[in-house]
């Protein structure tokens, strides 16, 4: 498995890679993305990759795209819109204070053939590198990805019950994955 970190504009150039990996890592449940959800992916990272200290991670095995994650610092104030206003429902002034000036991982995704084999933690890993703190949301119906950053270490932010599940990773923890 081969392992590229990418600016926004490698990210840009290699779209089709991201866009095949992100399609098939979000078909299924709890995702159920469609061809709408993908075209949305698209013009996200058209509009991420511009961001301010973006970066993606790109894994091929054999030359074939396996899996992505794209990040970027979190920058003050706290964001609106997309998830945000859900994280800020959830954590209160809690966002603004632990969030901001955190790296945001915004995309991880793993093909399914490639599952199973670290390698989303080795994503997280070469994507958070040099960021003293980390942090990410998925939806509370993603167990497998729950259980994943459980596993590497990650602390939740939020409980059980509530609508997004948000994790946070600092330099200073014990377990960095």
């Amino acid at each position: 498995m081969k392992l590229e970190r990418l600016t926004g504009e490698e990210a840009l150039a290699r779209t089709a890679e991201l866009i095949e990996i992100y399609s098939v890592a979000f078909s299924g449940p709890p995702w159920y993305e469609d061809g709408y959800g993908t075209a949305d992916f698209a013009k996200r990272l058209t509009t991420d990759a511009r961001r301010p200290g973006f970066t993606a991670v790109l894994a091929t095995h054999d030359g074939n795209p396996a899996g992505f994650g794209t990040a970027w610092p979190t920058q003050a104030l706290f964001p609106v819109g997309r998830a945000y206003d859900r994280v800020r429902a959830e954590l209160g002034d809690q966002a603004e204070k632990r969030l901001v000036g955190a790296l945001e991982v915004d995309e991880l995704a793993v093909s399914p053939p490639a599952r199973g084999q670290g390698l989303a933690g080795r994503i997280l890993d070469l994507l958070c590198a040099g960021a003293t703190d980390c942090w990410l949301l998925t939806a509370p119906q993603a167990q497998d990805a729950i259980r994943l950053y459980e596993r590497l270490g990650w602390q939740r932010l939020t409980s059980p019950e509530a609508k997004v599940a948000v994790f946070i990773r600092s330099q200073d923890d014990a377990c960095l994955g």
